[in-house]
């Protein structure tokens, strides 16, 4: 299959996945593009064909007249022009993923043309955990969705070691988070519901690598990034929120050093407008402490009693209390936590709907109708 690329325009796009590349994927999730003017040439070649009949790819280091079994080129350059048609075969993936183009043909490519030069040396086809890993990052939610029914196993579990940093489980979840995915992240819950329970909640509460993530789970990336959607989806199928990241901090307590920072450099007077960083982290502030019991914020006290007057502007006298464990939580906050926490992760979130509360009092819509 050829894809017309014009040179000008290969150049400008190979400048922009390196880019894109070294400032997203390499450090999540340390995938080894090397990208140099092999890459900067015309189309794709065409396929040889071998004197059997068989099929040649151009990233095949046995083909005639060179290669693997000693030929006039000699083992070392073929290998060097598998790896370069190797690369351009996985620049023309990356681009067809980006400019989402039908399903149908992403997995033609995927399935007899699109391959990467993985650990091993040699030429791999894209598995579907990789696959999705595009889909994600450039939202392909068709692409996305098509992968998680037909490969609901395979599109999850570990990518290849040139697509992570460590032995973690995939790092699916995780992604969807920190690109605010969220239509895709609830059809990846969804499609977990039918793993059994272990291998749902490793899923779940993956840790990230202790180098580049910071060891967190993908409750610490919600709080961090400040991705309320994604933190009450997480939440309602099960995820953990007393787990801690490298550094100790449960998600409740790095939220909260999060909003102190926040105090730190916002206005001191006036209520934060809706949508800005303060007010999102209040909102998930709201969420979490839905499903925190009321032992876990025991960590946070010390630092909020230090600041008394300080934190009891900033989160309200009746949430002040509870978290600094001088109260109760409020009898309307308790019955909202019996109430969310009753619906079971197979059905969240389409349940909320039949919460017995008016609209305004829901904590929040993740149906996708509003």
């Amino acid at each position: 299959m050829g894809l017309g690329i014009g040179s000008l325009g290969y150049r400008k796009d190979l400048a922009q996945l390196e880019m894109w590349n070294a400032a997203f994927l390499v450090p999540y999730l340390a995938f080894p593009l090397e990208l140099d003017a092999a890459l900067t040439g015309g189309r794709p070649q065409a396929h040889a064909v071998r004197p059997g009949g068989a099929a040649s790819m151009p990233w095949d280091a046995r083909r005639p007249g060179g290669g693997a079994n000693g030929g006039p080129e000699g083992a070392g350059a073929a290998r060097s022009r598998a790896q370069k048609q190797c690369r351009k075969s996985s620049f023309a993936f990356y681009q067809a993923v980006r400019d989402l183009l039908p399903v149908w043909l992403l997995e033609d490519m995927r399935a007899s043309e699109a391959f990467h030069w993985d650990e091993r040396g040699r030429a791999a086809a894209y598995s579907p955990s990789e696959a999705l890993l595009y889909a994600l990052v450039h939202d392909h939610q068709a692409y996305a969705h098509y992968l998680l029914a037909t490969f609901p196993r395979c599109a999850l579990a570990p990518p290849s070691a040139g697509f992570r940093c460590c032995a973690a489980p995939g790092p699916h979840v995780a992604l969807a988070v920190r690109y605010n995915r969220v239509g895709i992240l609830r059809r990846i819950l969804r499609t977990v519901r039918d793993f059994p329970a272990e291998e749902r909640a490793r899923l779940l509460d993956r840790r990230g690598c202790s180098r580049v993530e910071g060891g967190g789970t993908s409750l610490h990336v919600a709080c961090e990034l400040a991705r309320p959607e994604c933190l009450f989806l997480l939440l309602g199928h099960g995820a953990s929120p007393g787990l801690r990241d490298g550094g100790g901090l449960t998600p409740l307590e790095l939220l909260l050093r999060q909003l102190g920072r926040d105090a730190g450099t916002a206005p001191a007077v006036g209520a934060p407008a809706p949508g800005e960083p303060r007010q999102r982290r209040l909102l998930l502030l709201d969420l979490l402490a839905l499903y925190t019991p009321a032992d876990a914020a025991g960590p946070a006290r010390r630092e909020l009693l230090g600041d008394r007057p300080r934190w009891q502007r900033l989160l309200g006298e009746d949430k002040f209390q509870w978290l600094a464990g001088l109260a109760p939580p409020s009898l309307f906050a308790r019955a909202m936590q019996v109430l969310v926490t009753a619906i079971s992760p197979g059905r969240f979130p389409e349940a909320l709907d039949e919460l017995p509360l008016p609209p305004f009092l829901q904590p929040l819509d993740l149906t996708g109708k509003g």
